[in-house]
């Protein structure tokens, strides 16, 4: 992922950081750049062990100071919390590709692309039970798994087998989306999904087929949103945000 995540920072526009949110579900990072206001999120991810010893963040309370390039290279600290303020910094500031964007939600996608197929999905999204009927296999996959899901060590068994993959964009953050793409085969269509997921063709060098992130279209509305605990569907029913899909060879 070191690699990954050094592509995406060098594909970064230069900015300004204005102001950083970490909020109770939602981290913002709020850019000036050529191109306007950025805002960028990823979802807010803390160490169980945080409060022993070393800080969630070392310099909370000036991270609006740091340089850019820094900021965004916080993705690979141990600190979950400053991994989740490294993401939301690297999607504030990548290149945008609105002609490629396409209005499409994971849902649709895999009930058409994974129907009659056997399908795993890596984190409990709202949608799984209602893709239950459509597939021949699903696959759920959790940390901390509800009535019908399978454990996250089920991986290295359920991964294999699966024709498509749909993979938590959390993932990036706590480090275990690199074990997962070592698991699919080949032939596998892998998809990245969430509002941590970098809209980068970067992506398409690391195993991801289609990625489903978020464009925030409204910047300081959704930062005040972020530090006040907002969801990801009040920030849809506030329309603060756009949902857009990204798929490679388009």
């Amino acid at each position: 992922m070191i690699e990954m995540n050094e592509k995406l920072i060098q594909s970064l526009l230069p900015g300004k950081i204005l102001s950083v949110q970490v909020g109770l579900t939602r981290t913002a990072v709020l850019a000036e750049t050529n191109d306007g206001i950025r805002c960028g999120l990823a979802a807010t991810l803390t160490n169980r062990d945080e409060h022993e010893g070393r800080p969630a963040v070392q310099n909370a309370g000036r991270l609006q100071t740091m340089n850019y390039i820094d900021l965004a290279s916080l993705i690979e600290s141990y600190s979950l919390v400053e991994t989740s303020i490294g993401l939301a910094t690297i999607n504030a500031l990548l290149p945008r590709h609105p002609n490629e964007w396409v209005d499409l939600n994971a849902e649709d996608y895999l009930a058409e692309h994974g129907a009659h197929k056997n399908v795993a999905i890596v984190g409990h999204f709202p949608f799984v039970d209602r893709l239950r009927s459509l597939t021949q296999n699903l696959w759920v996959l959790e940390l901390n798994p509800r009535d019908g899901d399978l454990p996250a060590q089920a991986a290295p068994e359920v991964v294999p087998q699966s024709d498509v993959l749909a993979i938590t964009a959390t993932t990036l953050i706590n480090k275990t989306f690199q074990g997962l793409i070592d698991l699919c085969r080949p032939d596998t269509t892998v998809i990245l999904v969430g509002p941590s997921a970098p809209l980068s063709p970067v992506m398409y060098d690391y195993g991801i087929d289609v990625l489903f992130g978020t464009i925030v279209t409204d910047p300081q509305s959704a930062l005040l949103g972020v530090g006040q605990g907002i969801s990801l569907r009040q920030l849809q029913q506030e329309k603060l945000v756009r949902l857009v899909t990204l798929t490679k060879g388009k």
